[in-house]
């Protein structure tokens, strides 16, 4: 459809806009995940606030097939800054075998952790990627992390998950932008920085 074509030119679009092709993917998916936290919609780049994505999306939708399980991801190619990625990527939410678009249901491997950017390192880029799974995956020697550590969330990188799982290229997509504000000392708080 129309619609289809235009939401997807638009993601290419911000994806290639904003790098995201190609500091974490090849190519811009041609599907978009709808997210939203609360009344607030991540939309292909737009800015949002650490205070604002502090919990789980509340809305968090993609087009899936019947029978089907999905990963999802949550990355920031940023870390420490946009301009000194030398921990790229910093991964925010891990969760695989997830049945169609429910994401409750699937695996958690990374517990969700809102957005952190350093005090002064600008603009941070969190890129929500979904992959349709060959089939149910086993994850069982991925590390399982909570959201109260940061250990084993920087330098990894969503290509190499995808191929150490046969994933393929991501299905569908979307990004926000987010710089500090007075929440990130309380999330380091929660992390024991």
């Amino acid at each position: 459809t129309t619609q289809n074509r235009t939401k997807y030119s638009t993601l290419a679009e911000s994806m290639e806009k904003h790098d995201v092709v190609p500091d974490v993917i090849d190519g811009a998916p041609k599907g978009v995940v709808e997210v939203q936290y609360g009344e607030l919609k991540v939309d292909h780049g737009n800015e949002l606030t650490p205070t604002q994505v502090q919990d789980k999306p509340t809305v968090l939708k993609w087009d899936s097939e019947p029978g089907a399980f999905y990963t999802l991801i949550i990355t920031d190619p940023d870390a420490p800054s946009r301009a000194n990625p030398e921990y790229r990527e910093w991964h925010h939410w891990l969760v695989a075998n997830i049945p169609g678009s429910d994401v409750s249901k699937g695996e958690e491997l990374s517990q969700y952790i809102g957005a952190g950017p350093p005090e002064g390192t600008g603009l941070h880029r969190y890129v929500f990627l979904v992959y349709k799974q060959p089939g149910k995956i086993s994850c069982e020697q991925e590390p399982k992390l909570t959201n109260t550590s940061p250990d084993k969330r920087g330098g990894w990188r969503a290509r190499d998950f995808a191929k150490r799982h046969q994933l393929g290229a991501p299905v569908a997509g979307n990004l926000f932008q987010a710089q500090y504000d007075d929440y990130v000392p309380v999330l380091y708080k929660q992390l024991g920085f």
